[in-house]
């Protein structure tokens, strides 16, 4: 299995943070309406994921629980050759992410897989 998601040290205090205020928090990439593809913050439960919704890992934040990432099978067609990072820049989002008050914004930094990574994901290369 090929990890999908991952978060810099930056995000990951600012999850610790939100988790600390707002309970148990879980991640949506965005799939265009308001912030593009900016990845969105909500708490746990929050944002009702259904059967046209993929689970692509869980972040290792440094809380008793795992912080869970989630994204539309539609969208996943177009990213399922790229590793994705969250991670947080100064700016505020126009969405309902919960960082929006914060003065910060997280973003996603992408990459292409390795060939390796692609072979181990089963989507070629």
């Amino acid at each position: 299995m090929v990890e999908r998601v991952a978060v810099t040290a930056e995000a990951a205090e600012l999850i610790r943070r939100l988790t600390d205020s707002h309970g148990p928090v879980m991640f949506h990439q965005s799939g265009g309406c308001c912030d593009g593809s900016s990845p969105m913050c909500y708490p746990d439960g929050e944002f009702r994921i259904g059967g046209s919704d993929l689970h692509l890992g869980d972040l290792e934040v440094g809380l008793e629980r795992q912080v869970p990432v989630f994204m539309s099978k539609t969208q996943f067609e177009y990213w399922k050759h790229t590793h994705l990072t969250i991670d947080v820049v100064k700016g505020r989002g126009a969405g309902f992410s919960l960082e929006a008050p914060e003065g910060v914004r997280f973003l996603i930094r992408s990459r292409l897989f390795t060939d390796a990574e692609s072979i181990a994901a089963d989507v070629g290369h």
